[in-house]
């Protein structure tokens, strides 16, 4: 989707423009005619597929919506109506969005879903965020939201997603939570944003032009040394300096060397060619090119990590365990004689490192976290779970029968397993010999998890 706003001409475009000009804003503030930032984008065809959203920010939106709705019911009916193309065009304004849903009849509703502006103080905040690294900036142009960005703002006090209970209903056809209506409004919501971030912004109160300008005016602000007044005068008295002569003259430390460039492939491991031997017997050379191998693709990595915008704040991975280096480098697929060292050597058996390592190329520490891991979820989590597992079938599916034990919930008469992990993740397992081995990777809704192709009965 371009940057340029949509006007849809067709029927439901004229209702979107009507419901727009007629509703006013109420706890947010009144619209009046050419004075408030509005854009109108056409209808979406119909959905394919299960996901409404791809990004994190959108699927974050979703998050927010169903963790608000108190009816799974309601949630399936909306996601039924976004898929099949029953919301109108989308009017997106300060505080508020407003779409024309129809119901399989045809019959209109007006559907709004209000979000609270952000006021003067956490505007200022925020913009002081996104100025302070250039990169945040050069993100949003591209249509994407760094996480760090939202971390960010959530620093300095300001909450840029919502949250629960955040998205406020409206709907003509009077129901008292979110109905069909305002939940499709908000599916067809997470798919826009998907496209554009801006439209999160502008409902928090900024559209796309202002918002730029306010940053391009703080950058320059910045580049000539001058920094807004509120933070002015919160900050200290500059040190007052020292003519210039007497500065050269100081001894000082030598400058620092240029930045490595960055690598672009591995480097090759040295031959270790030879007949040395030690009191163990001889050098396993083949291992030793091996480990020099994945040495240098792991310092590759993190060399780029480490020049990559942000690095300095970014939390540190924690090391390790034994048991993960040994599967993730199983899981390099080395020569035969390695990874039989290595099985020999992990204390575990071949079907458990076996297991082990097809979780780890699914999803790395997190997916072999999930294979190892049996918990219990706690009341909110559960009942998070449940609101899932009730909206991922549609009317017109046959959902399975699932028995829950913990974090697992199983097939009742079929070989199929899907797992809740412990970011809100749904983690599929197929029963092979006897044993629960992970068929796929992550996925946000139970029912997307056991339609992976290897859980795929």
């Amino acid at each position: 989707m371009s940057r340029a706003e949509y006007i849809h001409d067709g029927p439901d475009g004229d209702g979107a423009r009507a419901a727009a000009r007629a509703g006013g804003s109420g706890s947010h503030g009144a619209d009046s005619e050419g004075t408030r930032p509005e854009r109108t984008l056409a209808a979406l065809p119909p959905a394919r597929g299960r996901g409404f959203a791809r990004t994190w920010w959108g699927r974050a939106w979703l998050k927010a919506l169903e963790d608000t709705a108190l009816d799974g019911e309601q949630l399936r009916r909306g996601r039924k109506h976004a898929r099949e193309g029953a919301v109108g065009a989308v009017c997106v304004r300060p505080g508020r969005i407003t779409a024309v849903v129809r119901d399989r009849d045809r019959t209109p509703h007006r559907s709004d879903v209000l979000l609270r502006e952000f006021g003067e103080a956490e505007w200022d905040r925020l913009l002081e965020v996104i100025a302070d690294r250039s990169g945040h900036i050069a993100a949003l142009l591209d249509r994407d939201m760094p996480p760090q960005l939202a971390e960010d703002a959530a620093a300095v006090g300001v909450e840029l997603l919502p949250g629960i209970g955040d998205l406020e209903p409206e709907c003509g056809c009077e129901a008292w939570d979110h109905c069909p209506h305002t939940a499709a409004l908000c599916y067809q919501l997470g798919r826009l944003l998907d496209e554009d971030p801006f439209l999160l912004l502008l409902m928090r109160g900024r559209a796309e032009r202002e918002l730029l300008d306010e940053l391009q005016a703080r950058s320059v602000a910045r580049a000539a040394g001058h920094v807004p007044r509120a933070v002015r005068d919160a900050s200290p008295p500059a040190p007052e300096g020292v003519p210039a002569r007497e500065a050269f003259a100081a001894p000082g430390p030598p400058p620092l060397p240029a930045p490595p460039p960055a690598v672009a492939t591995p480097g090759r491991p040295p031959a270790l060619a030879g007949g040395g031997t030690d009191p163990a017997g001889a050098l396993d050379v083949a291992a030793l090119e091996f480990l020099a191998a994945d040495a240098a693709v792991r310092a590759r990595r993190l060399l780029a990590e480490a020049l990559a915008p942000g690095h300095a704040t970014s939390p540190v991975p924690a090391a390790p365990t034994v048991w993960q280096d040994t599967v993730r480098l199983t899981a390099a697929a080395p020569p035969a004689p390695i990874a039989a060292r290595l099985a020999a050597g992990c204390g575990r058996d071949r079907t458990d490192l076996a297991r082990a390592v097809r979780a780890w190329e699914h999803g790395g520490a997190a997916a072999l976290a999930v294979l190892e891991e049996e918990w219990t979820p706690d009341a909110e989590t559960l009942a998070r779970a449940r609101v899932q597992l009730a909206a991922a079938w549609e009317e017109d599916e046959r959902a399975p029968r699932l028995r829950a034990t913990g974090n697992r919930w199983t097939v009742v008469g079929a070989d199929l397993q899907v797992r809740y992990g412990r970011d809100g993740r749904w983690w599929p397992y197929r029963k092979e010999r006897g044993r629960w081995w992970p068929a796929g990777p992550a996925a946000p809704d139970p029912a997307a998890a056991l339609a992976a192709p290897g859980s795929d009965g």
